[in-house]
């Protein structure tokens, strides 16, 4: 890509304009990543399959009193975007989702899908920067982070996957991607073709961010590369992991 340069320091600005750009290029952002979404439902299944069922505790087939007092299970979705498909796959498992993005613009068209969720209280949205978010300990059953981690710097990444470790309940499941490319900070000014469209991206690279998922106290239970899908030429490690 061309128009990609360097970006050997943190823009002062950096959130308020990923936020900007969101808010103003949503709509052709979400028709252009439709092409991706066949690669995000096969992840979101394979993570399901390792979300404990409710009463069973993890490694276990013996029910938790305490599970069947309260028998749903919590999933954050991290960048969250317009609820397609990661909060919808999630809401489908029968998760109660916590849902979160940067963009004004992406959450009120999540409402607005989802508004009989939200009503019900299955659903929760939360606006603005994943890094001021606050959970309790070992609170969440499943995290989502998919195309979002990469728009923090990495020293961003590497905190909120530590955060997010200990956010998740002993068992607990996590499927995120991590660009396959080491950079310390790369921008586009017009990304997707759109003036308002700039943007901005940071990657450790594979093994690196492996590194920083097992450091968190996280076991590796898939790790997988993923080609460019339709016009991308990115490519991104799609993880797997466990609270252990």
């Amino acid at each position: 890509m061309s128009d990609l340069a360097p970006h050997p320091s943190t823009p002062p600005n950096l959130k308020a304009r990923v936020k900007a750009s969101y808010d103003a290029i949503a709509p052709a952002y979400n028709a252009w990543t439709t092409s991706h979404n066949v690669l995000r439902e096969r992840y979101l299944a394979r993570l399901l399959e390792h979300v404990q069922p409710p009463g069973t505790t993890p490694g276990s087939s013996s029910v938790d009193s305490t599970e069947t007092n309260n028998p749903t299970k919590t999933a954050l979705d991290l960048g969250c975007g317009a609820g397609v498909p990661s909060t919808a796959a999630l809401l489908a498992a029968g998760l109660r989702v916590q849902a979160n993005d940067l963009s004004t613009t992406q959450l009120a068209l999540a409402r607005a899908r989802f508004a009989d969720e939200t009503r019900d209280g299955r659903v929760e949205w939360l606006e603005g920067d994943m890094m001021a978010l606050e959970f309790a300990p070992a609170s969440l059953d499943a995290v989502v982070a998919l195309y979002s981690l990469v728009h923090l710097t990495r020293e961003e990444q590497a905190a909120m996957v530590g955060r997010v470790a200990g956010w998740l309940r002993p068992g607990g499941v996590v499927l995120v991607n991590f660009g396959l490319e080491e950079t310390e900070g790369v921008t586009v000014e017009r990304w997707l073709g759109r003036d308002e469209g700039w943007m901005y991206w940071s990657a450790w690279g594979a093994e690196k961010s492996l590194g920083v998922v097992r450091e968190a106290g996280l076991e590796v239970l898939v790790e997988e590369i993923s080609p460019p899908l339709g016009d991308s030429e990115a490519e991104f490690l799609w993880v797997i992991a466990r609270k252990v």
